[in-house]
């Protein structure tokens, strides 16, 4: 590695060609960062007192071995964002200098055939800086001064407006914006052919990820170190493709979030957010993935990525199929994507038909919303979500998957109907985050002509206001306030309207009878309101109970027969019961015992206890702590990585790797009243981390 400082323009003027290499990541500087880069500029250029400003490095490798008569295009390891935002920075000077010299050696035609241009050379060696795909085309139009393609890179054609813009607001006085140019300062890393290895250097200089997405380096790593035309198969065959599934703006956004999702398909395990990029090496340098060849895992992970544009940008084609993944993103429940990836294969595979895959879409669908309506905590889903496709069985895809979600733990449980019912009567469905999903899926349920929501605004038949009219007040009764603050915002007296400024705060008749009113709607939210006389608790309880008798029918659960069910549970072996009184140690500290049960049975509802042969278990899903009696204390034992406990009291000890009874790797000893709540908050960090709130989700 050779590393210089040099002058930007100089740097430009004397290399030959920069080329951007396929597997590096398209141009993605945005406003902020181009307006970052011009502030430093005109800075540079109106202070006598500075006299360079460095803007990063420029790291790049020889592309082929240079002789006497041709120099090598230099392929660009670090610096494309910086050496593509200058050219169009100098493009949109170059424009705007006409035929003037404002500053020796920046006028149109040396800005454009020293720094942007090879003006002796032909066809794409006429060019300094080339790029890749959308990229390319784009900024070899800019600089030739010729129309931009139809479909222009988004960012370059709005940096050049965002130049063009700001040029012009110098109203002629382009002399800062050549000396500041003149100032900029960079450092000329050429790296060797020979010694140098372009992916640990790539690697070194990005390893914060603050200027790389983790699906750029995996890119990066995958194609970086092929051969060049393999190189170029594989880009062009499969990681290209990708890119315009996801389109311009979406690849950024999704593609990382993408890349996680697969990874856990492929581990079951949830990689942290950060750490995509790590997860992805370990998988691919896995035997079973290596053994494949990298040809091999290109393929799958452009097929994976089809499933996901498919499923989460809206490019599914088979309408059924497209409507349901609709509803289902409304919920915004991405943690959903891991189990739906896996679905989504095996229906390409032909493991199931594609009613299958709509039916198994509509019950993720109702066990999100289910839990949603009733409270339930989401922290477990990711992890549920994760592994849950362990349990399926491929020749009875749907009743298995079924079958899954039948046999959930409390926590994780799949809301039944009457609990459903009940809570989705008495919520406040109005400030619900997904209020219009709601409304739509009802009103639409059944129907052939869709019925656009977002046309219409949430209509509260009793109003809203505090002040409510005598007619109001005299229809509720007595209690009016009450029933108000009750009802208000629940699904009984919420509908749908696109008269809701007449309506105001009229009594209900008059809403009723009204041009437009509920007697003449066509929506199905408002059937039977025309028939009724008034408007009060009673039947604000009757229409919720009503509609939700329809919500079963919108987001149905799993139906399968007791003795079906009872097929798919795992086979118990028989056990002798045993209580505390097998344990005499605990006899002998049975008010500490007893204390301290009674706190990890609180934690949650699903919290069962056990008594074993040589220690006292606790499960949510599977043991979290478990209690081993003796003379003078309890010892606990949490079943939870030593490493990611916080002890501040340094309570417990790192028991990995010596022989013991309990579950776990954590043991610390509890033989005072004192220390019981310091160490049931020990507990819950176990207890936690296995119902999916223990580590980034």
């Amino acid at each position: 590695m050779k590393a210089t400082e040099a002058r930007l323009l100089d740097f430009l003027k004397k290399s030959p060609q920069f080329v951007i290499p396929i597997y590096q990541r398209t141009y993605s500087w945005t406003e902020k960062e181009c307006r970052q880069l011009w502030d430093d500029v005109i800075r540079a250029g109106t202070s006598p007192n500075v006299s360079v400003h460095f803007v990063g490095s420029i790291v790049y490798i020889e592309q082929g071995l240079s002789q006497v008569s041709h120099q090598a295009p230099l392929l660009v390891i670090d610096g494309q964002q910086r050496l593509t935002s200058a050219a169009v920075l100098l493009s949109s000077l170059a424009k705007a200098l006409g035929d003037t010299e404002p500053v020796e050696g920046f006028s149109a035609r040396k800005v454009r055939n020293y720094y942007l241009l090879n003006p002796e050379e032909t066809g794409e060696r006429n060019y300094k800086l080339l790029l890749t795909q959308t990229d390319k085309s784009t900024l070899t139009a800019l600089v030739a001064g010729r129309d931009l393609p139809k479909d222009a890179s988004l960012r370059i054609k709005d940096n050049a407006a965002l130049f063009d813009e700001l040029i012009a607001g110098c109203k002629g006085d382009l002399v800062p914006l050549c000396r500041g140019l003149a100032k900029l300062v960079i450092v000329d890393v050429a790296l060797s052919r020979e010694h140098d290895n372009p992916q640990l250097i790539f690697e070194s200089m990005n390893s914060t990820g603050r200027e790389l997405s983790q699906a750029d380096l995996i890119r990066n790593f995958v194609l970086m170190g092929l051969e060049p035309a393999l190189q170029t198969r594989l880009y062009e065959d499969f990681w290209r493709p990708m890119e315009v599934d996801f389109g311009q703006e979406a690849y950024g956004t999704h593609f990382d979030a993408f890349m996680r999702h697969y990874l856990t398909v492929k581990s079951g395990e949830i990689p942290n957010v950060s750490e995509v990029y790590e997860a992805f090496k370990a998988h691919a340098r896995a035997p079973k993935t290596a053994a494949a060849g990298v040809e091999a895992l290109v393929r799958e992970l452009r097929d994976y990525a089809r499933y996901f544009c498919a499923m989460a940008l809206g490019a599914e084609s088979d309408p059924e199929l497209g409507l349901a993944f609709q509803d289902l993103r409304e919920l915004k429940v991405d943690v959903a994507y891991p189990l739906l990836l896996e679905l989504y294969a095996d229906y390409v595979a032909k493991a199931f038909p594609r009613a299958d895959l709509v039916a198994a879409v509509r019950l993720i669908e109702a066990y999100v919303f289910r839990r949603a309506v009733c409270t339930i905590p989401t922290n477990s889903m990711n992890k549920t979500f994760a592994t849950f496709t362990k349990g399926i069985k491929k020749e009875k895809y749907l009743e298995s998957l079924q079958a899954q979600f039948l046999m959930l733990p409390s926590y994780r449980r799949f809301p039944g109907d009457d609990e459903f019912r009940r809570d989705l009567q008495t919520r406040d469905l109005y400030n619900f985050r997904s209020r219009s999903y709601w409304l739509r899926r009802i009103e639409n349920h059944g129907r052939k002509e869709r019925v656009d929501v977002d046309e219409y605004t949430v209509e509260h038949i009793l109003p809203q206001n505090e002040n409510l009219a005598a007619e109001w007040k005299s229809a509720l009764g007595a209690d009016w306030e009450r029933v108000q603050q009750t009802w208000l915002h629940t699904l009984g007296n919420l509908t749908l309207t696109r008269y809701n400024s007449e309506y105001s705060d009229h009594p209900f008749l008059k809403k009723r009878d009204m041009k437009g009113g509920f007697k003449v709607s066509p929506l199905n939210l408002n059937e039977g309101l025309g028939q009724l006389e008034t408007w009060d608790e009673t039947t604000i309880k009757s229409r919720a109970e009503r509609v939700a008798g329809l919500a079963l029918a919108v987001w149905p659960g799993p139906r399968l027969s007791p003795e079906l069910l009872a097929s798919y549970r795992p086979k118990s072996t028989p056990t002798s019961v045993r209580s505390i009184d097998d344990f005499p140690h605990l006899l002998a500290q049975r008010e500490l015992f007893e204390a301290f049960r009674k706190a990890v049975l609180a934690l949650d509802p699903c919290v069962s206890e056990e008594f074993l042969k040589l220690y006292v278990a606790y499960k949510a899903e599977t043991n979290f702590v478990d209690v081993i009696p003796q003379a003078k204390r309890l010892l606990i034992v949490l079943n939870m990585p030593f490493p990611a406990i916080h002890d501040p009291r340094g309570m417990g000890r790192d028991v990995t790797a010596l022989g013991r009874w309990g579950n776990g790797d954590v043991e610390l000893a509890l033989s005072k009243l004192d220390d019981l709540p310091y160490v049931v908050g020990l507990v819950r960090q176990s207890f936690e981390r296995q119902m999916g709130n223990g580590g980034d989700a």
